[in-house]
C-alpha cells in the first residue's frame, strides 16, 4: 500500500507543477484533464502526508524519551504528542485504504437525470413531478446547479417526464445510487374512496459527456424541429425551436424543448445523446471486465426497484442496503444526505471484502 501511496505523492507534486505550464495553460481540454487527475488524488495524498507526519511525530518523540539529557517538561510533552501520534496512526492507515479503494471514474461529472413515470398512470405522473422536486432541492442544498433539458407534464401537474444536468463537483458521486425504479404507496390525488395505492416511476442516471470522449458523425444523426408542447403556457412555444434528435445506428431519441433557443436546444440534446453514448460504451466495457461479478450497491439497474415512499407510515425503504427511516417529509424536500451516505458506506464496505477476497 505504501510503495502506491509513494507514487500518488510524486504524481501530486508533478501535476502541480504542470498545471502552470503554457502548454497545459492554453489548452483547457488538457488543463481540465490534469486539473481532474490532481483534484482525484490530493485527498489521497493529503492524507498520505498526514500518516507521514504522525509516523515522525512518534520517531522524534521517543528520540526525545530516550535521551536522558532532555528535561522533564519537554519529556512531558513528548510522551503526549507520542500517546497521540499512536492513537492517530490506525486511524489514518483505516481512512488511506479506503482512500485507495478503487475509483468510478465519472464520479467528478456532471450529471444527466431522466425521471419516467412507470405503472400507475396519473399518479404515476404526480410521483416523478415529485421525485424531480425531491431531486432539485436536493441539488440546492449541495450547492449544484440543475437546467431543465426537456419536460412533457400532464393536465393535473404531473411529469410523463423530465431530464436535468445537475452541474457541481462530485454530481455524479452523489447522484449515480437513485438510478433505478422508485415506488411509492400512497392515497392518490386523484382516488376519492381514500383507498392506499402504489406506483412508481423509474430514474436513469448519465454521467455527462465530454466533448474529445464521444465522436459523433453528422451523417448518423436526424434532426428535426418542432414547436414546444405541454399543459402549461410556459412550455408552449409559437415558433419551432424544439429539438429531435435521432442517432440512426442506435435509433436513439433525444428531445429538447425547454429553451426558447433554437441553439440552446440542439446543444442540450446533444450533450444527452452523447452522455447515453458514452453510458452504452462503459456498461460494454464494465460487462466485459466483470461479467461474473455480482451486483453492487448502486448497480443502476432500471429494472431493479430500489426504494419505496410510503406515505401512510411516513417510511422511506432502501431497500439495496435495507435501511428504513421514517422521515418522509424531510426526505421529499430533498434531505437525502443520511440515505446517500449510507450507500456510499456500504459501497466501500463491499469493495474493502473483496480487496481483502483478492
Amino acid at each position: 500500500m505504501f510503495s502506491r501511496l509513494a507514487i500518488f505523492d510524486k504524481r501530486y507534486n508533478e501535476l502541480e507543477k504542470r498545471m502552470y505550464e503554457p502548454d497545459v495553460v492554453s489548452n483547457p481540454d488538457r488543463y481540465r484533464e490534469v486539473m481532474r487527475e490532481y483534484a482525484s488524488i490530493e485527498p489521497v495524498v493529503k492524507k498520505y502526508r498526514e500518516y507521514q507526519s504522525a509516523q515522525q511525530t512518534i520517531e522524534d518523540s521517543l528520540m526525545i524519551l530516550d535521551d536522558a539529557s532532555s528535561d522533564e517538561e519537554l519529556r512531558e510533552l513528548a510522551s503526549i504528542e507520542l500517546d497521540d501520534a499512536k492513537r492517530k496512526l490506525p486511524e489514518l492507515e483505516e481512512e488511506l485504504k479506503i482512500l485507495l479503494l478503487p475509483k468510478d471514474p465519472n464520479d467528478e461529472r456532471n450529471v444527466i437525470v431522466e425521471i419516467r413515470g412507470g405503472t400507475g398512470g396519473e399518479e404515476s405522473s404526480l410521483f416523478a413531478y415529485d421525485l424531480y422536486r425531491m431531486y432539485s432541492m436536493y441539488a440546492e442544498r449541495r450547492g449544484y446547479k440543475l437546467e431543465v433539458i426537456n419536460l412533457n407534464e400532464t393536465g393535473l401537474g404531473g411529469y410523463k417526464e423530465v431530464s436535468f444536468i445537475v452541474s457541481g463537483d462530485g454530481a455524479y458521486s452523489r447522484f449515480k445510487f437513485e438510478s433505478g425504479t422508485h415506488r411509492v404507496q400512497r392515497v392518490p390525488k386523484t382516488e376519492s374512496s381514500g383507498r392506499i395505492h402504489t406506483s412508481a416511476a423509474t430514474v436513469a442516471v448519465l454521467p455527462e459527456a465530454d466533448d474529445v470522449e464521444i465522436d459523433i458523425n453528422p451523417n448518423d444523426l436526424e434532426i428535426d424541429t418542432f414547436r414546444s408542447s405541454g399543459a402549461g403556457g410556459q412550455h408552449i412555444n409559437k415558433t419551432s425551436s424544439a429539438i429531435r434528435i435521432t442517432h440512426k445506428p442506435t435509433g436513439m431519441v433525444v428531445e429538447c424543448q425547454d429553451e426558447r433557443s433554437q441553439y440552446k436546444n440542439k446543444d442540450k440534446a446533444m450533450k444527452v445523446l452523447k452522455s447515453r453514448l458514452l453510458k452504452i460504451e462503459q456498461d460494454k466495457q464494465h460487462e466485459a471486465i466483470a461479467s461474473d461479478r455480482r451486483s453492487q450497491v448502486g448497480s443502476g439497474d432500471r429494472s431493479e426497484k430500489i426504494r419505496t415512499y410510503n406515505y401512510p407510515q411516513s417510511r422511506v425503504t432502501d431497500h439495496r442496503i435495507g435501511l428504513t427511516l421514517y422521515k418522509l417529509d424531510e426526505i421529499m424536500n430533498g434531505d437525502l444526505d443520511e440515505i446517500i451516505d449510507a450507500l456510499v458506506t456500504a459501497q466501500r464496505a463491499e469493495q474493502l471484502q473483496d480487496t481483502m477476497r483478492s
